[in-house]
């Protein structure tokens, strides 16, 4: 269901940006601690490396070493002439070491389904798993945020949906030029709230997950703490990073700190006991201090999730009554 949280979505809390046009940046990520990598053709790539930046691609992932890494190529946009033989060159030279796709500045749902569709034929010429590769689609504009709701159920293989903020910025006259942070006059709230929480609805009511974009002063990492916060407060699954100094920083800010992980397992094993037979059959109890219920075990699974995906384990464990 799209309101309980899965407790086998793969982590994505640092999504490390790595240029397709850099052989020696490619072979570096595979040693880096970020849970996802993405190769990119799109902005990083000037337009006269793209062709052979695919072949960059397709080597570094036939040549392994990514660990437990989601590996990701993001290509170019539909409006380009490069997205068709971005997917068809990637999938048919990499497929099987391919798990997703990212599909920038996408509008409407159809550009999603056009994706799909090609992956689909894709995958039957060359002998994949039909559906294996996921789609991620990257929200960069106004038109898109429109969408985003319809984007985020085009298709089952979206898997994550993600904020481009220097693209929308651009779209929509933002009066900043630097990426992430507020523009200048807006001294009350912040000005992305609206956006991100557009895009995390549209995740959640479809069961997907929500990645926020890239903080561009990479120097800056207590920047970078700061407003990754903001989004991993409401909920977001993670966040793009473009250099190896912001990769810990997101790790932490969009892992549940111990006591929370702890006390959301605990509240799962004393609501499953207080249920049963055994427990007394109970709807509502307290935990220490606190009432639990349904609504409480809706919330611990959200941790408990994020925090097995995250690689914690318990410091402290319940345990039931014996009076």
């Amino acid at each position: 269901m799209a309101d309980e949280a899965s407790e086998t979505f793969r982590s994505r809390r640092s999504c490390l940006a790595t240029p397709g046009s850099n052989p020696r940046f490619l072979a570096k990520a595979k040693g880096l601690d970020a849970d996802q990598v993405f190769l990119d053709l799109e902005d990083s790539v000037a337009p006269i490396a793209k062709v052979d930046a695919r072949k960059n691609i397709v080597a570094a992932l036939n040549e392994g070493g990514w660990g437990s890494k989601i590996r990701v190529v993001r290509v170019n946009d539909w409006t380009t002439e490069w997205t068709y033989a971005d997917v068809i060159e990637v999938v048919s030279g990499a497929g099987a070491n391919l798990d997703c796709i990212m599909l920038p500045k996408v509008q409407t749902a159809e550009q999603v389904v056009a994706l799909d569709l090609l992956l689909t034929q894709l995958e039957k010429v060359h002998g994949l798993e039909p559906g294996r590769i996921g789609i991620e689609a990257q929200i960069e504009n106004a038109l898109g945020l429109t969408n985003v709701n319809a984007i985020a159920q085009a298709s089952p293989r979206v898997e994550t949906i993600i904020f481009g903020p220097a693209d929308f910025m651009a779209s929509i006259n933002m009066k900043s030029l630097v990426v992430g942070e507020q523009p200048p006059g807006y001294d009350v709230g912040d000005a992305y709230h609206y956006i991100l929480m557009q895009i995390l609805m549209a995740a959640r009511a479809h069961g997907k997950q929500a990645i926020d974009g890239p903080y561009l002063q990479i120097k800056d990492v207590d920047g970078f703490r700061r407003v990754a916060g903001r989004s991993a407060a409401l909920g977001f699954d993670g966040k793009w990073v473009l250099h190896p100094d912001q990769i810990a920083a997101a790790n932490e800010v969009y892992s549940p700190r111990q006591d929370d992980y702890d006390h959301a397992e605990n509240i799962l094993d004393a609501y499953d006991h207080f249920t049963s037979a055994a427990g007394g059959a109970r709807g509502a109890v307290m935990l220490g201090d606190e009432m639990i219920d349904e609504a409480s075990r809706k919330m611990a699974l959200v941790i408990s999730a994020k925090g097995r995906a995250a690689g914690l384990t318990r410091t402290d464990v319940w345990q039931p009554p014996t009076d």
